[in-house]
């Protein structure tokens, strides 16, 4: 299946679908006319301009008062990419550097970077064939682009740095000639457009971002199943009660609890209380919260990977060339840290449902066990639910709201998003382990309450989870059945 790279808007599902197909890219005919033509526009007016054109003629940051003779401007280009390719600690996810390629792509199609079509195309080379850069998470400032990470990106297309193929980290150097490919040599204004721009930030909440939606319908799902097991009441989720407070999330929620608990046993006893604790009776309003904040969000992304951000920008038609600052983090940065937010808001509502339980309330056993005190059960699950939504509460501080001056003070804010960034995808892995612990626990209550029955789409799906997990009659090792259930929630939403 082939993916044609044009002008049309790339959606968030879409690029979720390119990934997940193993889908090929290709420029359109658009796109092609629009990178030649910038391109020989940029250099016909390197030709003529009788001023410096920052980054193209002159060097870059506090620097840019250098002018850079015409028989370097190349030369310039590649020192640009090797000095800031300072990328450190962890490797990015081989997923994630994927969407950084093809968002980089896509931004460099717009024809307003000034790049050789050749230098596109051999980025799509390298996502065709699955030749994915060694990048690293630290190193960006969110502000001039991801200037670090997008250089350990682009150092393979110069025979630098490696790639991981195959399964093998190699050098780069070593598979393009495997390749046969020739390094790119890069021209004016190039090695600026491969590193200016937002890749880094924007792909990591991409990834995030197609996450966390079957997160939330996961919360659902496994929140409607232990709402059931804890004999709560269904009236605070009827449409009456929501819709008077009609946040498109909170009505949402509310339907698709009834929804997976529509025919169940449990939910149309008669209960003897009156109220449920709010980690359940407000699920509406907590999960729905979280989907309103990952609708806005979605929007916000959307419109980032369908922008070109490097710097300067080049117009063509308008022959205008613009030193600017659309290279800048902050309108991703700040809701990328909301995002950040409400995911970790998930899993805290799900530790306080596991808490309740395990509590030994409402005719269910302490702990989730026949015999508590020879058995622990189900106690210490809830310790590694807690100690992981701790850890996510610490990553929810905005790295946003820092600023640390850089290049002598020319760039003297900077938005931090890259930070952002890699710490929602941590907490969207957090999230996930308590979400499955707490489908661990909401299973085990299920039996408990046995002959009763939830509902049909419910059993089904409890079915399928006890071929995976079992049981617990007496301890175990929990360790091996949590990680099993993350699995399972990843495959079986």
């Amino acid at each position: 299946m082939v993916h044609h790279i044009s002008p049309a808007r790339l959606t968030i599902e879409r690029v979720g679908e390119i990934i997940d197909k193993g889908m090929t890219l290709e420029l359109s005919e658009e796109s092609i006319h629009r990178i030649e033509r910038c391109r020989q526009y940029l250099d016909d007016k390197i030709k003529e301009c009788d001023h410096p054109l920052y980054g193209i003629t002159t060097g870059f940051g506090s620097l840019c008062d250098i002018s850079i003779d015409a028989a370097d401007l190349s030369t310039l280009q590649e020192n640009l990419v090797k000095s800031h390719a300072c990328g450190c600690g962890d490797t990015v996810d081989p997923q994630i550097v994927k969407i950084m390629l093809l968002t980089k792509i896509m931004s460099l199609s717009f024809g307003n970077s000034g790049v050789q079509l050749q230098t596109v195309q051999r980025l799509i080379d390298f996502f065709n064939n699955d030749i994915l850069p060694i990048i690293y998470q630290l190193g960006s400032l969110g502000a001039s682009g991801d200037l670090a990470p997008l250089a350990n990106m682009c150092l393979p297309l110069l025979g630098l740095g490696e790639v991981l193929y195959k399964g093998k980290v190699r050098p780069a150097a070593e598979v393009l000639r495997e390749k046969g490919w020739e390094p790119v040599k890069l021209v004016s204004k190039e090695g600026l457009a491969l590193l200016n721009g937002t890749q880094f930030m924007s792909s990591h909440a991409v990834h995030a971002i197609l996450r966390i939606r079957k997160l939330s319908a996961l919360a659902d799902k496994i929140g409607a199943l232990s709402l059931d097991v804890f004999d709560g009441r269904i009236d605070p989720f009827n449409d009456e009660v929501n819709a008077v407070r009609p946040h498109p999330g909170q009505l949402a929620t509310a339907r698709a609890v009834r929804r997976h608990l529509d025919g169940s046993e449990l939910i149309k006893l008669s209960k003897k209380h009156v109220q449920d604790p709010y980690s359940f009776r407000c699920m509406p309003q907590v999960h729905g919260a979280v989907k309103d904040a990952l609708n806005y969000v979605g929007d916000v992304i959307e419109t980032e990977i369908n922008s070109p951000t490097d710097n300067p920008t080049i117009f063509p038609e308008e022959d205008i060339i613009v030193s600017a600052g659309n290279f800048h983090g902050e309108p991703i940065a700040l809701p990328i840290d909301y995002l950040a937010l409400a995911v970790a808001e998930l899993g805290s509502i799900s530790e306080r449902r596991i808490y309740r339980l395990i509590s030994g309330a409402r005719g269910l056993p302490p702990f989730l066990v026949a015999n508590p005190g020879l058995n622990s059960g189900f106690m210490i699950p809830q310790y590694a639910a807690a100690s992981t939504v701790n850890q996510s509460k610490g990553l929810c501080w905005p790295t946003s709201c820092d600023s640390i001056p850089s290049s002598q003070g020319q760039e003297d804010h900077v938005s931090m998003g890259g930070n952002s960034a890699t710490k929602l995808c941590r907490i969207v892995d957090n999230t996930e382990r308590v979400l499955a612990i707490e489908l661990f626990n909401a299973a085990q209550a299920l039996d408990l309450r046995r002959p009763l029955k939830t509902s049909p789409e419910l059993e089904e799906w409890h079915k399928a989870y006890r071929r995976i997990v079992p049981f617990i009659d007496n301890d175990t090792v929990m360790s091996p059945y949590i990680a099993a259930t993350v699995d399972f929630i990843r495959e079986n939403l």
